[in-house]
């Protein structure tokens, strides 16, 4: 009786530990989503997406935006100025490349001319509730596919 006991004790505890470790389990990889780690993208495809940055300031706002088409890219910088509401704007092209999760760009040209030192960003590609983001690797910024930002305003 003392035997039988003891082991119903013990695959109590084994059977506990086993459902603390898949709730553990589900948290560290919510926890990962979020910070964008460990996220298998490699087949996801970026071309012909674009990508949009909101920054709303005191006196101005930055809209900037990132087209992808294949090994091209177009980085639009907008700046809107509240005080005399015009809109000033900047168009870089140049290329990206790829790795895994990883996205690099170089932009060197400014309205199709050569510019001395290029516009480069370096972007994790993470994946959030069905939502493809950019994050700045340097800055944090979020660029949010421009599909589901599109979809979240209306």
């Amino acid at each position: 009786m003392r035997k039988l006991f003891v082991l119903t004790l013990f695959f109590t505890g084994f059977a506990l530990n086993a459902q603390n470790y898949g709730a553990i389990n589900e948290i560290l990889d919510r926890l990962e989503e979020r910070k964008g780690i460990n996220q298998h993208l490699e087949n996801v495809s970026i071309d012909n997406k674009k990508f949009v940055l909101l920054k709303d300031f005191n006196d101005h706002t930055e809209r900037s935006f990132l087209i992808v088409k294949g090994k091209d890219v177009t980085y639009v910088e907008m700046f809107d100025d509240k005080a005399t509401a015009k809109s000033t704007s900047n168009v870089f092209s140049g290329d990206v490349i790829r790795k895994k999760n990883i996205i690099s760009v170089r932009a060197d040209k400014l309205e199709n001319k050569k510019i001395p030192i290029p516009v480069a960003k370096t972007l994790l590609l993470t994946k959030q509730k069905e939502i493809l983001y950019l994050i700045d690797i340097n800055s944090r910024d979020r660029w949010i596919d421009e599909e589901a930002y599109a979809k979240k305003s209306k």
